[in-house]
């Protein structure tokens, strides 16, 4: 998949995965609808950080289930389904938004976790970037408030301003999220790029949750 346009117009369009032209999208995003573009972006920010759960064992196939839609309507999802669905509510509300990808390392990865993966290196961990006031905004709406308590992680605050990301340490100061490679923005989810490297780098765990994800 061609890499976005820098020209904001060219990431206000519904696509194939970011539907920001279905009813219950449009919907959603009139009623978080603000007085500003800074407070209506972070209004659908926390909406899709506290509202849909963080979930990295949810089902990777068939790849209908990353779609905005799909994602409102299940309720859950890892970074890049609600940066898929972040995506499409910005768009909806009237603001240029994109999707980003970074490879992040994750010292804090649960146990359970790290020995299913092998490794806690998370490829093409999703954000988005909304365009606000000129500039181009990061921000990971990932890590709903119950997963944050539970990982003791400092929580990620957008102000529309600055980029909110993932800390770098959590909150008595050891490492937590390190980023170990930008891959850059999109215009929409390069799926089969996505999938491709999921079993490049985790090999069967990625086919097995693909056919029969985990408890």
């Amino acid at each position: 998949m061609p890499r976005t346009a820098d020209d904001p117009a060219a990431n206000l369009a519904a696509t194939e995965y970011i539907e920001s032209e279905a009813p219950e999208i449009v919907a959603l995003a009139r009623s978080l609808r603000a007085d500003t573009t800074v407070e209506t972006a972070v209004a659908l920010f926390y909406w899709v950080r506290d509202s849909i759960k963080y979930d990295p064992y949810t089902s990777m196939n068939p790849p209908e289930e990353y779609r905005a839609t799909r994602v409102l309507e299940r309720g859950r999802g890892f970074c890049i389904m609600k940066a898929v669905l972040l995506a499409a509510l910005g768009r909806a509300a009237g603001i240029p938004t994109r999707l980003g990808f970074a490879d992040v390392r994750n010292h804090k990865t649960p146990e359970k976790l790290r020995a299913a993966m092998r490794t806690d290196l998370f490829v093409f961990h999703g954000y988005v970037e909304f365009f606000i006031a000129g500039q181009w905004v990061k921000a990971t709406p990932a890590f709903d408030p119950e997963t944050t308590d539970k990982a003791n992680a400092l929580p990620v605050e957008l102000d529309g301003t600055n980029d909110a990301m993932l800390h770098p340490v959590d909150p008595e100061g050891h490492p937590h999220i390190e980023y170990i490679h930008d891959r850059g923005p999109y215009a929409d989810l390069p799926i089969d790029e996505i999938r491709e490297t999921f079993i490049e780098v985790y090999g069967g765990l990625a086919e097995a949750i693909e056919q029969d994800p985990p408890a």
